[in-house]
């Protein structure tokens, strides 16, 4: 039977951590990517997000794993010993080692924060926007156009960006559509705003991610995103009903 050294500098304790670590990543990222499933990408703005957040989460499993594994193997590895009643090996600070963990997490902070303003100035877009004005109040949402049309629900063309602008009547509540990717927080008094380019035609669920009272499960609203002439279509119709119920006053 093989017996390991005792002495914590011994190298082969740091190979045999090492690739412990490097196992338990692999197992934990691929475990939590299972249980963590992102939404397919539906928006221009979704894909570099959904990168980000798998990046974040093989991190995690990185980060996780070095500490636990090194602190289970030090446990079991340099356990003391039955009828073993010396004093622990004396070690003294490791300047170097001190460096390392200090300076490694601030590098990866400075590029995690370089990444995420990248991707936040990348989900912005400019120029022919549909201009919709978004209302959240408790429990449900208001779809507002700059034309007078107002719905229940929020229908988009295919392919073209818009700008959503965000109100809140009460209390704090959050926007997303999960297949988009962004969310953005709606705040009383304020009036914010979320970019995004529906790339994918289809029905989708707009949710409440902020916590907002009693029934904020029931906070949804449907959002559709349709070809440009179905659009237009949509349009004309509620301008056409908007129009007769202003006669019938």
């Amino acid at each position: 039977m093989l017996k390991l050294p005792q002495t914590s500098t011994d190298r082969r304790h740091f190979v045999i951590v090492g690739v412990l670590t490097l196992v338990t990543t692999v197992v934990l990222g691929f475990f939590m990517l299972a249980i963590l499933p992102i939404k397919a990408q539906k928006s221009v703005q979704a894909e570099p997000i959904a990168w980000l957040f798998q990046v974040h989460i093989w991190l995690i499993a990185f980060l996780f794993s070095l500490v636990v594994v090194f602190m289970l193997y030090s446990l079991v590895v340099f356990r003391r010993r039955k009828n073993d009643d010396s004093e622990g090996e004396h070690f003294e600070g490791n300047t170097a080692l001190e460096i390392i963990w200090t300076v490694v997490p601030l590098v990866l902070v400075v590029i995690f924060s370089f990444i995420g303003i990248q991707t936040l100035n990348g989900a912005t877009s400019g120029g022919d926007e549909v201009q919709v004005k978004a209302t959240g109040f408790q429990w449900s949402w208001k779809f507002d156009y700059p034309n007078g049309v107002t719905s229940a629900e929020m229908v988009l063309p295919v392919g073209k960006p818009a700008l959503i602008s965000l109100e809140s009547q009460d209390v704090i509540h959050s926007f997303w559509v999960a297949e988009w990717g962004p969310k953005q927080d709606l705040v009383p008094g304020m009036t914010t705003t979320l970019h995004i380019t529906p790339d994918t035609e289809g029905e989708f669920k707009l949710r409440c991610a902020e916590l907002c009272g009693l029934s904020h499960w029931s906070m949804l609203a449907t959002v559709r995103v349709v070809p440009e002439e179905e659009y237009t279509a949509w349009m004309d119709q509620k301008m056409a009903e908007q129009n007769v119920q202003t006669a019938s006053r």
